[in-house]
């Protein structure tokens, strides 16, 4: 087998693939010297509301951002606890905490999303929302989320970074609950050129607190009715990211049929959990952000890949949030993220790969396990 290099994820593409339309959007911005709150922002809050059927979208200057100001115009008082899951990036726990509320940290499910039974289980007297992560571009069962907190009396707000487009049975990520967060980071599926983010909501008054809170709790008349924070999508990255989502549908079906061939190639590989098929059942739509397998002797097949050219990454330094020693959180046990995070790793997934890259890590993975 001939050695090629495959890296994880290629920045430059992500420039050059659109790269007259990105141009022509920048220098229209940079020429007419519109740079906040301008009209590119707002044409593409409606457009990519539009896309995932919300009410509402707010550009905001970050995903983090995005859900720590959601929580606060959810109306989070301090002490009040919100359940997440353990896999997840540090920004989910993050938010919850500098809003000043107490974040609970539950297991995942073997599709590495949050398990409805894990939260059945760790709701109190104090838990006010659930926050489910929609993890690697799949959407977790909303519809079971949802009863729990109808019938506990909880709002739902969604981490869905990584899952603009995902759905699940039909209704798109970040679209279930009080408001939904996604991330605009550039190696996001929609990516801008440095930080932004995304809110979307279906709730008036949900809009309005969060609208006003991204700029200094302003409204339209520019008066100051509440307290808020510097929160804006930068009207250039707004001017690139309408430019993309025109591409946005292509991009999606590519990143589908990548995983085709992952599936394939890989499905009846004993020593390896894939995640679930493009074409696995009625209800998810997923866009795979991530293509986040678990893989027996996992250290050496990632060296092994590594000698043959192939980049990979696990997620958040192997490390799920509730093991992260130096955020002072309770001591507990969650079995299958604990064994997951021994064997996740994820391969190469972005539109930059050609059939034949995503066919050479299958052959190579092949190789390591004879």
């Amino acid at each position: 087998m001939q050695n090629k290099t495959v890296p994880f994820f290629n920045y430059p593409f992500v420039y050059n693939q659109y790269k007259d339309e990105i141009d022509e959007a920048m220098k229209n911005v940079l020429e007419r010297g519109v740079f906040i709150l301008q009209k590119e922002l707002v044409d593409f809050e409606k457009k990519v509301s539009d896309f995932v059927g919300a009410k509402y979208a707010i550009g905001v200057a970050n995903g983090t951002e995005s859900m720590f100001i959601a929580l606060l115009a959810a109306g989070i008082r301090p002490g009040d606890e919100v359940i997440l899951a353990s896999h997840t990036y540090i920004a989910t726990a993050a938010a919850v905490h500098f809003a000043g509320g107490t974040p609970v940290l539950v297991d995942c499910a073997k599709d590495h999303l949050i398990d409805p039974d894990s939260v059945k289980k760790a709701v109190t007297s104090k838990t006010r929302f659930i926050m489910p992560t929609q993890l690697n571009g799949r959407v977790a069962e909303m519809d079971v989320l949802e009863k729990i907190a109808q019938d506990n009396g909880l709002q739902i707000i969604e981490d869905a970074a990584q899952a603009l487009g995902a759905k699940y049975k039909g209704k798109c990520a970040g679209t279930f609950g009080l408001a939904g967060s996604i991330s605009l980071y550039p190696a996001k599926v929609l990516g801008a050129f440095g930080d932004g983010g995304l809110l979307f909501t279906n709730n008036d008054e949900m809009y309005y607190k969060m609208k006003c809170m991204r700029d200094h709790g302003r409204n339209d008349d520019g008066m100051v009715v509440m307290w808020g924070v510097n929160s804006r999508l930068d009207n250039l990255h707004a001017a690139v990211l309408l430019a993309k989502l025109n591409h946005f549908p292509d991009d999606i079906k590519r990143r589908r049929d990548l995983a085709r061939i992952y599936t394939d190639r890989l499905k009846n590989l004993e020593h390896i959990l894939l995640p679930p098929a493009p074409d696995e059942g009625e209800d998810r739509f997923d866009i795979y952000q991530n293509y986040e397998i678990e893989a027996d002797n996992r250290d050496q097949l990632r060296k092994y890949l590594k000698i043959h050219g192939v980049a990979t990454i696990i997620q958040w330094a192997g490390t799920p949030v509730h093991k992260f020693k130096g955020l002072g959180l309770p001591d507990i046990n969650l079995p299958y993220t604990e064994k997951m995070f021994e064997r996740c790793l994820l391969l190469p997934m972005n539109t930059s790969l050609s059939d034949d890259d995503v066919h050479y890590i299958c052959d190579t993975i092949e190789g390591f396990y004879g």
